[in-house]
């Protein structure tokens, strides 16, 4: 039997999925998704399936990796020899950068024309399977150490390959039947580079649009220049670190990047003058840990910030308004009291003492008990949270007295030049140690979720990035390997029927290829992986 949008199809003895598909003009689907498993359409129908199509995270997932096999069969094709490396998202889209040539508009015109000629043609993918060793081989013979030498951290005696258009290459997933499935796309030139542009939800037909991401642009090339500084770009170069016992000295340095970054924000809020520092970013980007090493890097250039929390200007649950399920929407920013918050805060700001309100987590709702806040003439105060780039929170406040920054765990650590690990997933696996630990919540809950915490953030963080005044990537790059061994069994355990387990699944696949490192000891505690893995010197008390 087959799922699709809330409806049943028999299937035939015999036949494919994909056999199934063509019989009942269900065009749109990519794979199926049986016992929790995502499987290739061209595996025989046998028991239940639910179709996978672009309106799933999982059916985007299969028709980002298959894009990706067309754009490196198109340059392969037109530009031997080129190395391509795809590094972060954009949007709805890839950034992928050109490592060993310039590569202008009318270069990147060129390919997003031979890779519309290759969707036409309809080339079939075919899997097989080979040993570890003849993956590893053909890789190498083609030039691919990277992946070769991700291969060798595999445990597994077999490893899978597609071949499609005489190319043979694996995404870690399935793939689409062919290449006609993946048609809509668009390439926008950047600099050293392009932007891989996926379609759009919201309109599958046409592509998403390029949003202005200048900042996050710039962001990601500061990262990009910490890793040269590093000397780590994939999986197998942290694996080997680890291995050796480099990776001690490599946490110093990655630490020491981190600390430069945040010391030279504060001396822009000093030079500014701001008065009002907002400090917003996604989920698990680290934000109470950067605030506080902040407020201590302000202290030191002479100011005396202080710290407000938004949690106090919650408005009672009842009055919240609802989402999309008829639940309070904890979310957006009508969940705050805002006209209080910009009261307060114009009061706060001209030397006048106030009375903040506290909000009460069992009864949800405000507290009778208030306590009193005055800041010292010119003192920076630090506010966390995420509507902090929204000025529908500070709108009463003057531009010149806010200083904004965004702040979010943008991992450049790849698997390999083709096979990037999304930053999606790196923050869920903060997110779930962090949970696990603290908070008494099953790694299934906070998978279950994690959802509703995406969808939250496309609607009330992405879209006001680019109002930073800063950004600042607070992703460590040797973080994967300390953080395996902390989730990697939970996950593991999650059954087949469990709702979460092909998300379960996904994480575990690309952490089988990080090595686990014991170096606990060598993490700073004032490290902003410390709010995720406990020992923290500004959590000690609620750790107790």
């Amino acid at each position: 039997m087959l799922f699709y949008q809330d409806k049943k199809y028999p299937t035939q003895k015999g036949e494919s999925w994909l056999d199934a598909c063509g019989r009942l003009r269900l065009h749109d689907v990519l794979a199926v998704c049986v016992g929790g498993e995502p499987r290739d359409l061209s595996d025989t129908a046998k028991g239940d399936a639910r179709a996978l199509t672009y309106q799933d995270e999982e059916g985007r997932r299969v028709y980002e990796r298959t894009l990706r096999f067309v754009m490196l069969l198109a340059a392969s094709d037109i530009y031997p020899g080129l190395r391509l490396r795809v590094e972060n998202s954009i949007g709805r889209g890839l950034l992928v950068s050109v490592l060993n040539a310039r590569f202008g508009p009318k270069a990147v015109k060129r390919l997003e024309d031979e890779m519309k000629r290759v969707c036409a043609l309809a080339l079939p993918f075919v899997r097989t399977e080979v040993n570890d060793r003849e993956a590893i081989e053909y890789y190498r013979a083609k030039g691919q150490n990277d992946k070769a030498e991700l291969l060798a951290w595999r445990e597994k005696a077999t490893f899978p390959l597609y071949e499609c258009g005489g190319m043979k290459d694996y995404f870690y997933g399935v793939m689409a039947p062919d290449t006609s499935r993946v048609g809509v796309f668009a390439l926008s030139s950047t600099q050293g580079g392009f932007v891989l542009r996926l379609p759009d939800p919201a309109s599958p037909d046409v592509p998403a649009p390029l949003a202005p991401t200048k900042k996050l642009l710039e962001t990601f090339r500061e990262s990009n220049a910490w890793q040269r500084i590093l000397g780590v770009e994939n999986a197998p170069d942290l694996n080997r670190l680890t291995r050796s016992g480099e990776i001690r000295e490599f946490i110093r340095v990655n630490e020491a990047l981190v600390d430069m970054k945040i010391n030279s924000i504060a001396r822009r809020i000093m030079e500014k003058g701001a008065r009002l520092v907002l400090i917003a970013g996604p989920s698990s980007s680290g934000k109470t840990t950067f605030c506080n090493r902040l407020f201590i890097a302000l202290r030191v250039l002479g100011a005396r910030p202080v710290k407000l929390s938004l949690d106090d200007y919650y408005l009672d649950r009842d009055k919240v308004p609802l989402d999309d399920d008829g639940k309070p929407d904890l979310e957006c920013v009508e969940a705050l009291d805002t006209p209080l918050i910009n009261r307060q805060l114009k009061r706060i700001l001209k030397g006048e003492e106030v009375e903040v309100p506290t909000f009460d987590f069992v009864t949800q709702k405000r507290a009778k008990a208030t306590h009193r806040l005055r800041v010292e003439p010119g003192a920076p105060i630090l506010i966390e949270g995420i509507h902090g780039l929204n000025d529908k929170l500070t709108g009463s406040i003057p531009a010149a007295q806010k200083f904004k920054i965004y702040i979010s765990a943008l991992i450049n650590l790849n698997l390999d030049d083709h096979n990037r690990i999304r930053t999606t997933d790196a923050r869920l696996i903060r997110r779930l140690v962090r949970d696990s630990a603290f908070r008494g919540t099953p790694v299934e809950k906070t998978l279950d979720m994690w959802p509703s915490v995406r969808r939250g953030e496309d609607r009330y963080i992405f879209p006001y990035q680019e109002k930073a005044d800063v950004m600042i990537n607070s992703s460590l790059v040797y973080e994967l390997a300390v953080m395996k061994k902390y989730i990697y069994g939970p996950l593991c355990r999650i059954p087949p029927e469990n709702p979460d387990y092909a998300q379960a699944r996904r994480l575990v696949k690309f952490l089988n290829y990080i090595q686990s490192a014991d170096v606990e000891d060598e993490i700073p505690l004032n490290s902003l992986l410390r709010e995720f893995i406990g020992g923290s010197c500004f959590y000690r008390e609620d750790e107790k």
